[in-house]
């Protein structure tokens, strides 16, 4: 499918956003996460004992998103939020680590997926590009 010349940064952006989730709600469907869980779960297992507002700091996502999205892994008892003076310390369960290790992977698959597209000069032209917009951005 080709695409208009003059097509607008933000449908292209959108589309790879799209896809990616597909791709990922796909693969996360056998372990009942979702696209939007599975960054929390797989940062919290590779920081174990992060804070809360690290985490959110971290992904640069709000507060009150890592609040709701945490809660849900709490209840799926993936994860614990254990009160720690002002803060809120994430530990990663047993379930939780297992989950993480089967899962910790999909990103490098996803990027598998566009590389197929690209040389690796691009792919890494690109990912630097990518990383460059969102630092500007926030």
């Amino acid at each position: 499918m080709a695409f208009d010349s003059d097509i607008p940064t933000a449908p292209l952006v959108s589309l790879l956003y799209r896809n990616q989730n597909k791709f990922l709600n796909k693969k996360l469907k056998d372990v009942e996460l979702s696209s939007g869980l599975y960054p929390l779960l797989i940062k919290s297992y590779k920081n174990d004992g992060i804070s809360q507002e690290e985490l959110a700091s971290s992904l640069h996502v709000n507060e009150s998103t890592i609040t709701r999205n945490l809660d849900k892994l709490e209840k799926k008892g993936l994860i614990r939020k254990t009160p720690e003076k002002r803060k809120k310390i994430i530990s990663v369960t047993a379930d939780g680590a297992e989950i993480a290790q089967k899962i910790m992977g999909y990103d490098d698959k996803w990027d598998e997926t566009i590389k197929k597209s690209l040389t690796e000069s691009e792919y890494d032209n690109f990912k630097k590009l990518l990383k460059k917009i969102c630092e500007d951005l926030i």
